[in-house]
């Protein structure tokens, strides 16, 4: 069988480390299927004498949690042997902090299980392959984290962020990016920190949205040994790791109002104490917050602390959704092909194409864009993505009241809306129960309600945040057992 053609004649051979049978039957299938040959290990011990043995190793796949010898302490060794060969890191516990001790100690990338193909191949090509240039397109800035442009267009608004972006970027004060979800909030987060003083040091991100306040806390501020169940070691925090650095806030307007106090002192006082801890740390980290909220509507209902919105809100980045910058649209299209078509010929927007592009209205802004443009790179087929585009239209048009009222489309759709309302409610009403019930049978022990439930603790901690069930139930079931006593 022939390689690839986007692969050189002598396949490039990648060493598998990895332990876990089924994972590693996947890993073998989609490198296989890609064109390149295999080494394999079983644990890191493995894989250092196999790099020993064959200096033609052209990239390393290293999970992390192997027997014998762990793949950090591994990706360490290797290190030390060998500076240059890609070595991507893979787990099952992707969390923010495996990530950074993986970057610390030189790994090039990382991917969390399970491992999604198409990621594998990014990656992978992105160290192995040559590239061809991207050329630069009007309204384009060269990023200075990446080398590679970044698309600012002619809106007036993208156009002064532009100007502005060095200027501000050297500045130490925080930074609040508003804008819808998909506009590019972390991008220019990215450039804010390549700009400044600290470009050299940790760039961090937290989506304070994706965690339980539990675990956002943790993993900003760090904890020590027995600071709770399971805290086996001291941990260090985001901000401690991130000395000298940035650290990217994500969704502000998602955190917990507690936690917010915390992250307020240490904007005001660059000081904090880990979790279970009394020794102050004192850290010089620069804050980058960004949210799709409306954080002064937030503060009129006393879910944004006001404190906290005034010293983020130094510097203020609004930026625009795509349905307010239709001129960029078919130049950011055209931009977006150039980059996923990594050399191949760049597919055609027919005028079908084009017209539809302007016409759908963008929810998801830019990254939905770039979606669909990778669409268009893969299948070549612009009428069948234009009409994708005309059917999303129709859809969303139908969503918002366009649909004339009492025709069937209309009937039907409101019938399923309200069975899948009753539905997604009775669910939520019967997880709500059993949880409560675990809870309650524990006295409220979360890590003993979750082993009671058969599922993890930290899926736990999720489904409590989603269904609001907190510890102010635990105080009045308390309450209402010692009135029944009372009463007897």
């Amino acid at each position: 069988m022939n390689p690839p053609l986007s692969l050189p004649k002598q396949n490039p051979t990648v060493l598998l480390a990895e332990d876990e049978p089924e994972v590693r039957s996947y890993l073998e299938m989609a490198l296989r299927g890609q064109g390149y040959s295999i080494e394999f290990a079983d644990d890191g011990e493995e894989a250092l004498e196999i790099i020993e043995g064959n200096p033609s190793i052209s990239a390393i796949l290293l999970d992390i949690v192997m027997p014998r010898r762990d793949g950090l302490d591994t990706l360490r060794e290797i290190r030390k042997r060998n500076g240059v060969v890609p070595i991507i890191m893979v787990s099952g516990a992707s969390s923010p902090l495996n990530v950074v001790d993986a970057m610390k100690n030189g790994a090039n990338d990382f991917l969390g299980k399970p491992v999604n193909h198409s990621d594998l191949r990014r990656v992978l090509r992105a160290m192995l392959e040559p590239k061809a240039p991207v050329p630069a397109t009007a309204g384009t800035l060269p990023s200075a984290s990446t080398g590679k442009h970044i698309y600012f267009g002619q809106n007036v608004q993208m156009q002064e962020i532009q100007a502005l972006l060095p200027q501000i970027g050297w500045s130490d004060a925080p930074a609040l990016i508003l804008g819808e979800t998909g506009v590019g909030k972390e991008v220019l987060a990215r450039e804010l920190h390549a700009h400044s003083p600290r470009s050299k040091k940790q760039f961090l991100k937290v989506n304070c949205a994706a965690l339980p306040s539990e675990l956002v806390e943790s993993e900003l501020f760090g904890y020590e040994r027995g600071a709770f169940t399971g805290a086996f070691q001291k941990k260090l925090g985001m901000f401690e790791l991130c000395d000298q650095g940035t650290i990217f806030l994500d969704e502000i307007g998602d955190m917990d109002f507690k936690l917010q106090a915390k992250l307020l002192q240490v904007l005001q006082d660059q000081e904090f104490q880990r979790l279970g801890g009394k020794e102050t740390v004192r850290v010089d980290v620069r804050v980058i917050a960004a949210t799709h909220k409306n954080l002064e509507k937030a503060m009129a209902e006393n879910t944004f602390r006001s404190d906290l919105y005034y010293r983020l809100n130094v510097i203020n980045l609004r930026v625009p959704p795509l349905r307010e910058r239709k001129d960029d649209i078919l130049r950011l299209s055209e931009f977006l092909i150039q980059k996923h078509c990594q050399g191949n010929p760049p597919p055609v927007i027919t005028p079908v194409l084009r017209d539809a592009l302007l016409a759908y209205e963008w929810p998801g802004n830019i990254r939905e864009l770039e979606n669909i443009m990778r669409k268009l790179v893969i299948l070549r087929n612009a009428d069948s993505v234009a009409k994708e585009l005309q059917a999303n239209t129709l859809r969303f048009q139908s969503a918002e009241g366009l649909q004339p009222l009492g025709s069937p489309a209309s009937t039907g759709s409101t019938m399923n809306k309200t069975i899948l309302e009753q539905v997604h409610k009775a669910k939520n009403e019967a997880e709500t129960t059993a949880i409560i019930a675990a809870l309650e049978s524990t006295h409220w022990n979360r890590k003993k309600a979750a082993m009671l439930l058969k599922i993890d603790y930290k899926a736990l901690l999720y489904k409590m945040k989603k269904l609001d069930i907190d510890d102010r139930m635990a105080t009045l079931s308390a309450a209402a057992a010692a009135g029944a006593v009372g009463g007897q």
